[in-house]
């Protein structure tokens, strides 16, 4: 089975690449459907960042509402919520 290719963005640094999940997880990706589930909220960090600054550990170690979180975290959490479909990358 070919696995389609997904948007992968760390939310710390903004870095962007089109992987499989395979391939995600083989560089240290963390991003579902290897590291967590889609449409949860966890971290969604390349391999160089920590998770420090998710919008995850906003909410579950810092204790944040949503009113607290930027509106940068709003939109991580938006696009995770809306998972898969919105990390989705189109085939020509």
């Amino acid at each position: 089975m070919v696995e389609a290719e997904l948007r992968h963005v760390c939310e710390v640094c903004g870095r962007d690449e089109i992987l499989t999940p395979a391939e995600a997880y083989s560089a240290g990706w963390d991003y579902p459907p290897k590291m967590g589930a889609f449409g949860i909220i966890s971290p969604r960090t390349c391999p160089t960042c920590p998770m420090s600054g998710t919008a995850w550990a906003a909410l579950e170690l810092d204790g944040y509402t949503e009113d607290m979180l930027s509106d940068a975290q709003r939109e991580v959490v938006a696009r995770i919520l809306a998972e898969p479909a919105s990390i989705m990358v189109e085939q020509p």
